[in-house]
């Protein structure tokens, strides 16, 4: 009889959690998607690009969110078992409240190795595939950002400025900016131009103008009647580099290791550039992917307080109120917790869930036999 209660009571709190973790993410998600059309609308990018990153970036959202979801679950779950007087049914067919919060509590420990997972493993690496659509993304609205009359700078190291341009896309009056070296640029300039695409390439073809070179010492310039300029060759002005959390756990670990032991633990790409200026970054990251999912349980276990207590209790509407946002103040704690790492050791910080958890449990013990 109790095996089924206990069975029936996880299989709620998963039901309610798969409902409110896909319902709040995908809401979030939709959001999200609207701030990445900058990348098409401003950066060029194209709509296979912008699907990609939008697709990529849903576990982090899920992630993100998962404590809360399970909180709530937990909470709500236990609630709805209270007004239906459920609870009250299981104390008097002979469950102990604390085997009761211990069940929830290992069931728990599920959601900490999913996140952990996540964190360590999946957000990172998908992160850093959605970084790697804008590295090897083509600029293939580049076209449809000519606009008459404004300075255009989507790309790097080039400027266009377009005085006019027709329903054929045709441009009058062009002037670019290539800007080749540090202290080396050329401007072009053409009376009349397209850009045309060729093998998914876009090409300015410009007629009627010249090229003047411009350096330190001198000034040059020569005419042409036509001239087709390769827009291939210019990248995004979008970031390419890859931050902290899109870069491999393994990596930032073993970056810490070689700036606290002088010694490589496995190699490190190219793209980042280990160094003592950014451990403090580096901590701030592991303590979010790694100690910050052991605030999970202390959440569990503020949630179970509530089997502390009855719905005839008088004050019972704000005690459900007060151990509702103490949950929130908790995960608002585990949230803000990593930007005072400051120069400590990232492990060091593991105490702190761990404190946390100790205290809510001891009191939640106490709690239950001095009512007893």
């Amino acid at each position: 009889m109790k095996k089924i209660i206990y069975n029936q009571l996880l299989k709620d709190i998963t039901k309610f959690f798969i409902l409110s973790s896909l319902s709040l993410s995908l809401i979030i998600w939709v959001i999200q998607a609207v701030n990445f059309l900058d990348y098409i609308s401003e950066d060029g990018h194209g709509l296979i690009t912008y699907f990609s990153i939008t697709f990529l970036n849903f576990p982090k959202i899920f992630s993100r969110i998962m404590p809360f979801c399970v909180f709530i679950s937990i909470f709500y779950t236990l609630c709805r078992y209270e007004l239906k007087n459920e609870l009250v049914i299981f104390w008097n067919i002979g469950v102990n409240k604390v085997k009761f919060i211990n069940v929830i509590l290992f069931f728990s420990l599920l959601f900490l190795l999913l996140q952990i997972l996540l964190n360590s493993l999946i957000v990172p690496k998908t992160l850093d595939a959605a970084r790697e659509q804008i590295r090897n993304s083509n600029v293939d609205f580049f076209p449809n950002l000519i606009k008459e009359k404004k300075f255009i700078d989507v790309v790097e190291n080039l400027t266009i400025f377009v005085e006019s341009k027709n329903e054929n896309g045709d441009l009058k009056n062009i002037f670019l900016k290539d800007q080749l070296k540090e202290n080396q640029s050329q401007v072009i300039y053409a009376e009349s131009g397209k850009i045309v695409s060729e093998s998914k390439n876009n090409f300015l073809i410009l007629n009627n103008g010249s090229f003047i070179d411009v350096d330190k010492k001198n000034i040059t310039s020569f005419a042409f009647k036509k001239t087709e300029i390769n827009l291939a060759k210019y990248s995004s002005k979008s970031t390419k580099t890859p931050k902290f959390q899109e870069i491999a756990t393994a990596h930032l670990i073993s970056c810490l290791y070689k700036l606290n032991y002088n010694k490589n633990y496995t190699n490190l790409p190219s793209y980042f550039l280990c160094e003592s200026k950014a451990e403090n970054d580096i901590d701030e990251e592991l303590f979010k992917r790694i100690i910050k999912p052991f605030f999970m349980p202390t959440i569990v276990l503020i949630a179970c307080l509530i089997v502390l207590y009855n719905k005839d209790m008088f004050g019972y509407t704000k005690l459900q109120y007060l151990l509702f946002f103490l949950g929130f103040f908790i995960i608002v704690i585990s949230e803000i917790s990593a930007r005072y790492i400051g120069n400590s050791k990232v492990e060091y910080f593991l105490i702190i869930p761990v404190i946390f958890f100790f205290v809510s449990y001891f009191f939640l013990i106490l709690k239950l036999r001095y009512s007893s």
